[in-house]
């Protein structure tokens, strides 16, 4: 992203919180086979730095570079202390690296927050070495599977997507991956797609409680009322209506992922 775009999450502390459970495990698995020692990497859209630090950990001594537009969450970023690990504010658009930099660029649901995701595609693989890899992923918001199912849930998931798309990104990026890369100049494109799954007490209580209180109190709460796209009054629903999913042995969701990893 640009320091000019809006992130439709904020930086709340339940935004943060989510960021924070991040992996190569849950969030980079399609792109750990390719990880080896020695190789260096962008993370761009890297956040606070949990799967950044990983890469770090993983490629060691190769350099890592987490790279974000918020100087908040770089600055939260910076307590992982690393070697071969940096953490910079920067502009997706306009990266401050010479062409040919790293072997790996990798963007983790980035690209759905950007007006142009081809743009940033081009200036991902413009850093990246010839032959190296362009890795993103991103949920779609359109293929989310939750049971049981609630008006409550039912309105999250609409205004969720008016309100990311007022702020000119793409809440379904993931089915749009490969065709923005293909848009972007590449052609050898491999394509996956994963899941995360919340079903458990212990990851329903999680993502319940972040959403019961993001559609209240972040940037995204802000954005519904403030743009007309929910009350206070129908936030203050959905809210509930993650409460009660949360609260419900019953409860299960499942939010697909496209991924693609790019030659450059």
């Amino acid at each position: 992203m640009s320091s000019q775009e809006r992130y439709t999450h904020g930086h709340h502390e339940s935004v943060l919180k989510s960021h924070t459970w991040r992996t190569i495990a849950n969030s980079a698995a399609y792109l750990a086979p390719r990880l080896t020692s020695g190789l260096s990497l962008l993370d761009v859209g890297c956040g606070p730095g949990t799967i950044t630090v990983e890469f770090a950990d993983t490629l060691a001594p190769g350099r890592v570079v987490g790279v974000d537009a918020s100087a908040e969450v770089i600055a939260s970023a910076r307590g992982f202390e690393r070697p071969n690990l940096e953490f910079i504010v920067g502009d997706a658009y306009s990266l401050p690296f010479e062409d040919d930099t790293f072997d790996i660029a990798h963007a983790h649901q980035t690209l759905q927050h950007v007006a142009d995701p081809v743009a940033v595609l081009r200036e991902l693989r413009r850093v990246v070495k010839p032959g190296g890899l362009v890795a993103a992923r991103d949920v779609d918001y359109a293929g989310v599977i939750i049971h049981p199912q609630s008006h409550g849930l039912d309105e999250w998931l609409r205004v969720y997507e008016l309100v990311h798309r007022s702020n000119g990104g793409e809440p379904d990026a993931g089915r749009r991956l490969k065709a923005w890369a293909l848009q972007a100049g590449f052609t050898e494109i491999a394509t996956t797609a994963s899941i995360w799954n919340f079903s458990d007490a212990t990851d329903r209580e999680w993502w319940g409680s972040m959403w019961e209180a993001r559609v209240l109190q972040s940037a995204f709460a802000a954005d519904a009322m403030g743009k007309g796209i929910a009350t206070r009054t129908e936030l203050e629903a959905i809210s509930r209506a993650w409460r009660t999913w949360a609260d419900t042995e019953e409860g299960w969701l499942a939010m697909p992922h496209g991924e693609i990893i790019a030659t450059a």
